[in-house]
């Protein structure tokens, strides 16, 4: 069947809308192509679920098999073009933290926090530049990475310490955790640093003084790969408005900082690997912000309802009459499919 996407429904014709839905057609994909990624999400936490109800691990196991099975949507329409799609309204999530469903939604939602916020530092901060940096260590054993993870953070501290550091406004910092070939674990961090202009004139610091800066606080005895690099630029003028907002550099090093901690092909394709990644990282945080960036992501804030809202696309140009389409998973199709008995009236 071939996918639908109204082009050009009428701005309050909901009805319309919500006959196509009940007799058109069945797969979430078919309404909405771009919710694939739903479909794939939700296989992989499948596959994550069966992996950690193997190992015993029947509390993760339980909530993973319990996360996102029912989704309801809105048809909301743009006011301006009149185009029709779909968009997430309500769900229940299981927040372990290697669910890949949570994973992705829990990145989104960081992103939509600090994407609201940039406006407010860009103009409280008007002429910060951005940078994003990348520190890193040598693999180790998997074995081993939790008491990897518990020296880098305290290098992190001793690295926020430093002189050259000091004229750092705000930063947020994420961990990755990749699998080597071998099996080893590469842990590393992701750090988006919000500087004054000097840290780009005066108080430059080099390429090899990060690397020397990171080797020092590591206590290493090897020079530890580092990545610096300048967010060029980080705002953009809008003629018509005079209004100043975020490019699509700035956008993507935010996207890169608060991205997964683990990779989900990595979870599935050595089970034995991530159940001792599993062990290695338990309450262990992987985000951390400081200066002034440090509410923007508000970490320890967290509900079904912002999850759910987590790709809105915030232009304020979209309108909906308040019903709910429901899509539940079907495990042995690996895919959403309506569930009309599920459904929520419009509003009043």
């Amino acid at each position: 069947m071939e996918n639908y996407t109204p082009k050009s429904a009428p701005k309050s014709n909901f009805k319309q809308l919500l006959t196509i839905s009940n007799n058109y057609c069945s797969l979430l994909v078919n309404y909405s192509p771009t919710d694939a990624k739903l479909n794939a999400q939700r296989g992989l936490a499948d596959d994550v679920g069966l992996i950690y109800a193997a190992a015993k691990f029947e509390r993760y196991a339980e909530r993973i098999a319990d996360c996102s099975g029912l989704l309801r949507f809105a048809w909301v329409v743009n006011s301006e073009t009149g185009e029709a799609r779909l968009r997430l309204r309500e769900a229940r999530f299981c927040r372990v933290r290697y669910c890949p469903v949570c994973q992705a939604r829990r990145a989104l939602m960081w992103r939509a926090r600090f994407y609201q916020e940039l406006p407010k530092l860009l103009a409280e901060y008007p002429k910060s530049r951005w940078l994003f940096l990348t520190l890193t260590v040598r693999n180790c054993p998997i074995t081993e990475l939790g008491d990897t993870l518990t020296a880098m953070n305290a290098s992190w501290r001793r690295l926020i310490d430093r002189k050259e550091f000091r004229p750092v406004q705000g930063w947020a910092r994420t961990t990755e955790v990749t699998r080597g070939e071998d099996g080893s674990a590469h842990p590393h961090f992701h750090v988006l640093l919000m500087v004054p202009p000097s840290m780009l004139a005066k108080n430059y610091v080099a390429h090899a003084r990060w690397v020397e800066l990171w080797r020092d606080c590591l206590r290493a005895d090897y020079d530890p790969n580092v990545d610096i690099r300048t967010v060029k630029p980080a705002k953009q003028r809008i003629e018509e408005t005079n209004e100043q907002t975020p490019t699509a550099a700035m956008r993507g090093a935010i996207a890169e900082t608060l991205k997964y901690s683990v990779k989900p092909g990595d979870m599935v394709s050595d089970p034995a690997w991530f159940i001792e990644l599993t062990k290695q990282t338990h309450k262990r945080r992987f985000v951390a912000t400081g200066g002034a960036l440090s509410d923007v992501l508000r970490v320890e804030q967290e509900s079904d309802t912002e999850l759910a809202l987590a790709d809105e696309s915030g232009d304020g140009a979209e309108i909906e009459n308040g019903a709910l389409l429901a899509f539940d998973w079907r495990r042995t199709e690996r895919q959403y499919r309506r569930a009309p008995k599920a459904d929520k009236p419009a509003l009043d």
